[in-house]
């Protein structure tokens, strides 16, 4: 099986998030694939399971080390770009995947003949239920004051489920220290493995967001660049009118205490049927290889 490896959200090699897609899996079980996945340990690998259009996409299963996802934001970019630079081997305006939560479409631009930012439209957001700020704050070990009151900590789903937390600086970023204990009793209630922190005071002047995603450590403890989390942190947005508008545009910095430094760009707007959500940024090529059988 070939296999590529590819950083997303990434400004630059070896930083975003590290993905890898295997092609040619057609006769892979879901067990094998998930033995691949946990054997190459990334947040998510991809597999693709046909190399020619189904419905108009391409058919593609998201694995962590530990599950089957129905939907994840890098493995749907990295995908995209692997099946444009490797699959077709042409500029196109976009693809479209075939994932467990339905199509997602990817649209790209150029540099000439190189991809340079993909974006992908998301699932209509649901919104869930809100949650007491003291017991968010014990979680992470913050003060209640940390977190930022005029905005409600919500559970947000593009397709995977996220509790959005508002904090108030980089100061709260900071200084997260994490129960995981009481982090799992959470997630088991909300039936997510992810939480999403933000603030609106960033390490870079030209970012409007820092983001923080969290887990326990059997799986992945952080993630340096998440866009299905960042797709709900716009519909949150958008929703709690964060920025007084039904519209943002937006850059956001994640991975910065991770020393993974990577760039995500959210676009989103209130429609009649709902908020469009998509999130962009870019993949840069690391590697290519065979697995063994």
């Amino acid at each position: 099986m070939r296999f590529y490896i590819v950083d997303v959200f990434a400004e630059s090699k070896y930083s975003g998030n590290q993905l890898a897609v295997f092609r040619d899996c057609a006769n892979l079980t879901t067990t094998e694939m998930q033995r691949i996945a946990q054997e190459m340990h990334y947040s998510e690998t991809t597999f693709m399971t046909s190399e020619e259009p189904r419905d108009g996409g391409y058919d593609v299963r998201v694995f962590t080390p530990a599950f089957e996802l129905p939907f994840a934001g890098h493995p749907t970019l990295g995908t995209a770009y692997i099946i444009q630079t490797q699959v077709i081997g042409r500029p196109v305006g976009k693809v479209a995947l075939n994932m467990k939560v339905g199509q997602i479409p990817v649209a790209f631009s150029y540099k000439h003949d190189t991809p340079d930012v993909l974006w992908m439209t998301q699932k209509t957001p649901t919104f869930g239920r809100t949650f007491d700020r003291g017991r968010i704050a014990k979680i992470f070990g913050l003060a209640t004051s940390d977190i930022d009151p005029k905005f409600p900590i919500r559970l947000v789903s593009t397709g995977v489920p996220f509790v959005i937390v508002p904090l108030k600086g980089l100061k709260a970023i900071k200084k997260i220290n994490v129960d995981h204990q009481a982090l799992r009793k959470l997630f088991k209630e909300t039936k997510s493995s992810v939480i999403l922190v933000f603030s609106p005071e960033t390490y870079s002047k030209d970012n409007q967001l820092n983001v923080r995603v969290l887990g326990v450590p059997e799986n992945i403890s952080e993630d340096p660049a998440t866009g299905s989390g960042n797709g709900c942190l716009a519909a949150y947005l958008v929703k709690e009118r964060y920025f007084g508008t039904d519209e943002i545009d937006i850059r956001v910095e994640q991975g910065y205490e991770i020393d993974r430094r990577s760039l995500l760009l959210l676009r989103a707007r209130k429609k009649p049927g709902g908020i469009e959500v998509n999130v962009g940024g870019r993949v840069q090529f690391i590697a290519k290889g065979e697995f063994p059988e």
